[in-house]
């Protein structure tokens, strides 16, 4: 049985005194449960006050982003030592936000846009092997633009970043990856990916996985769904076999809504 995770990415919002009193809120209505696994993202200023606050809880801190290097020369960048030091159990790969396609920008807008952070399969392959190499658990993401969904090309667009990802990653270090799927369309926008077609994305990823690792490596990777998750959608999302949580933006910001996502994750295994 795999357990679900309801991880929270907080993105760019949260100065300490809000990452904190958001924190102590999740801390007070998950901090102890058992039957999922709670991971809290906060922006790289908040890591260190949230590792503080969930510290003898069973809530995991995780990074938003990372470089692939251990030290040098790149103004900004934070490596896997960095993020360790924090506290820090996993970190988020290749958010859709990170390679420059938004979800909620307009389409006039996204091409001006589209090297603002500049990650591509390439980088994100490397982001994840030095995670691994450093002992972080990547949450490595993929999903496909509303126009590329409209054009029927969502599994081959979906397949090609999973396989791009993994390039070149051993079975072992493949077993300790999350992949989350979020369709860019469905982030921050309000919609939500009908829960049985994100079920049967995630399906096709754990085949794609299945393809290249075997079936029973396949069978115990955890797939989230990312993409407007709320507690009003969480338990048809929860119910599909192939979903095995969330990778929560807007609804993680309140601790009431995200602590509503975990007891549903939890009471769905």
């Amino acid at each position: 049985m795999r357990t679900p995770i309801m991880a929270g990415n907080w993105k760019m919002n949260c100065d300490n005194d809000e990452a904190q009193a958001l924190a102590d809120g999740v801390l007070a209505r998950a901090g102890q449960v058992e039957d999922a696994l709670v991971i809290l993202c906060p922006p790289a200023s908040a890591l260190t006050t949230v590792h503080a606050a969930i510290a003898n809880s069973n809530i995991k801190l995780g990074g938003q982003n990372m470089f692939w290097e251990e030290e040098g020369a790149f103004t900004g960048e934070l490596s896997a030592r960095m993020l360790l030091s924090c506290g820090c159990e996993f970190v988020i790969i290749g958010h859709s936000e990170r390679r420059g396609r938004f979800g909620s920008v307009d389409e006039a807008d996204a091409a001006d846009l589209d090297t603002i952070f500049g990650d591509t399969d390439a980088t994100v392959n490397r982001k994840v092997k030095a995670a691994l190499a450093a002992g972080l658990l990547p949450i490595g993401c993929c999903g496909e633009l509303l126009g590329e969904r409209q054009a029927g090309n969502t599994d081959a667009v979906v397949e090609g970043q999973v396989k791009a990802m993994l390039d070149g990653i051993d079975a072992d270090g493949v077993a300790q990856m999350v992949i989350a799927y979020e369709p860019v369309w469905a982030i921050g926008t309000g919609e939500v990916c009908d829960a049985d077609e994100a079920n049967r994305v995630c399906g096709m990823i754990r085949g794609v996985v299945a393809g290249l690792y075997g079936d029973e490596l396949a069978d115990g990777m955890r797939i989230l769904y990312g993409g407007s998750v709320k507690p009003d959608n969480v338990e048809g999302l929860m119910a599909m076999a192939d979903i095995d949580g969330g990778l929560v933006g807007g609804a993680s910001l309140k601790a009431d809504s995200f602590g509503a996502l975990v007891e549903a994750a939890a009471d769905a295994r």
